[in-house]
């Protein structure tokens, strides 16, 4: 062997030295260096409260109201309350002018007395057409007198006895005629139907009522101790509310205020606004200190499904998980590594979600990665530190 061959081979050798040790070194970069690169975002379970509601749009009105009208015509004397004023049943709230009713009594009571008049004159003229049938039927049984004069007494008699009956029937209905007028005598004093609040006027003093023509209202009274909010809930929800479930709202002039109740009707008639379909749904809320008031908007939450002190997770963590589902996420433990685990989902909303299954408090759930800058690289057109 030469010089230069052994020259060769020990080149040969050196040049596959080196290959392994840059190989060895790209290998050492590449799985202990670049795995250090890469971060996961996380978050811990941690316990807390979770509801499923449903949002809805609303307005309050009194839990019950009644419209006072009139039911006789005529002139609305006085006006006994105004607006906000509290009343209690049957207080006086008002006097129509009693003049009208008060002379159609006169005259029914004058065409009852006549009537009771001419009834017991004829019932004189009964009694002797009576009188003269007898005794026209005794003569002609003896054969005194003709039976045509039997037949005149008897057909006299007929004629008196429904004049008789006649004036009865006429003499009941100037009675029916008298408790009519004497009733609408009575209606021209207006008594508050129910306790409440007096909310609005729509007759004042002065104004003339004409109660043949329609049902003119005078005034509305209501109960606002309690006041009924009526939340409009899209036909794409309507499904998953049911009677006795809870309910809370706010009102724009307390927005950090809630106030709760249940569920206590769903009307089944739809509203159609701007093409869209919406049910009522009904609940009592009560209202001791009339801060509510009528006609206010409502931003109303109806909880569908809620867990209290349960073990929570970002929903972010399960994707489109449904409740009741079971799906994997990735664990975080305490040496680095990541693990896959079977949870099952129970209540969740749009931020967090219950874990039933599969977790315990205070472990760490991989919601994303991030994958950490090389330090040993600047960027573009920066210089690096010393």
């Amino acid at each position: 062997m030469n010089f230069t061959s052994l020259l060769h081979r020990l080149g040969l050798w050196l040049m596959g030295v080196f290959l392994v040790i840059a190989a060895a070194g790209i290998f050492w970069y590449l799985s202990g260096r670049g795995q250090s690169q890469v971060q996961y975002a996380t978050v811990f379970v941690k316990r807390g409260n979770v509801e499923n509601t449903i949002v809805a749009a609303g307005t309050l009105q009194p839990v019950r109201y009644v419209d006072v009208g009139a039911q006789t015509s005529g002139q609305l004397k006085s006006l006994k309350v105004k607006r906000g004023d509290r009343v209690e049943k049957a207080q006086l709230l008002a006097e129509i002018d009693p003049a009208l009713a008060s002379s159609a009594l006169t005259a029914a009571q004058a065409m009852l007395e006549n009537l009771t008049a001419q009834r017991e004159a004829k019932r004189a003229q009964l009694l002797l057409a009576g009188k003269q049938l007898d005794r026209n039927e005794y003569l002609v049984r003896r054969d005194l007198i003709a039976a045509s004069e039997a037949d005149i007494a008897r057909a006299a008699y007929n004629t008196a006895f429904s004049e008789f009956e006649s004036l009865s029937a006429q003499i009941k209905q100037a009675e029916a005629t008298i408790e009519t007028t004497r009733a609408s005598l009575g209606y021209t004093r207006i008594l508050a139907p129910m306790a409440g609040e007096v909310v609005s006027i729509a007759t004042l003093e002065g104004q003339t009522i004409n109660a043949n023509q329609q049902a003119p209202i005078i005034l509305r009274i209501a109960d606002l101790s309690t006041m009924t909010v009526w939340a409009q809930v899209s036909e794409a929800d309507v499904m998953r509310v049911k009677a006795g479930q809870e309910v809370y709202f706010t009102v724009l002039g307390q927005p950090e205020r809630r106030r709760y109740g249940k569920v206590r009707q769903i009307l089944p008639a739809p509203e159609l606004l701007n093409n869209v379909v919406f049910y009522n749904v009904l609940f009592d809320v009560p209202n001791p200190q009339q801060e509510l008031k009528i006609q206010m908007t409502a931003q109303i939450f109806i909880v569908v499904a809620q867990a209290k002190g349960a073990l929570l997770i970002p929903t972010a963590a399960i994707g489109n998980a449904s409740e009741g589902s079971r799906i994997q996420v990735r664990i975080l433990k305490a040496d680095g590594k990541v693990e896959l685990r079977p949870i099952k989902i129970g209540v969740k909303n749009e931020i967090a979600a219950q874990v039933t299954e599969g977790l315990k408090e205070g472990e760490r759930v991989v919601i994303g990665e991030i994958q950490a800058k090389d330090p040993t690289k600047s960027a573009p057109g920066l210089k690096k530190g010393p």
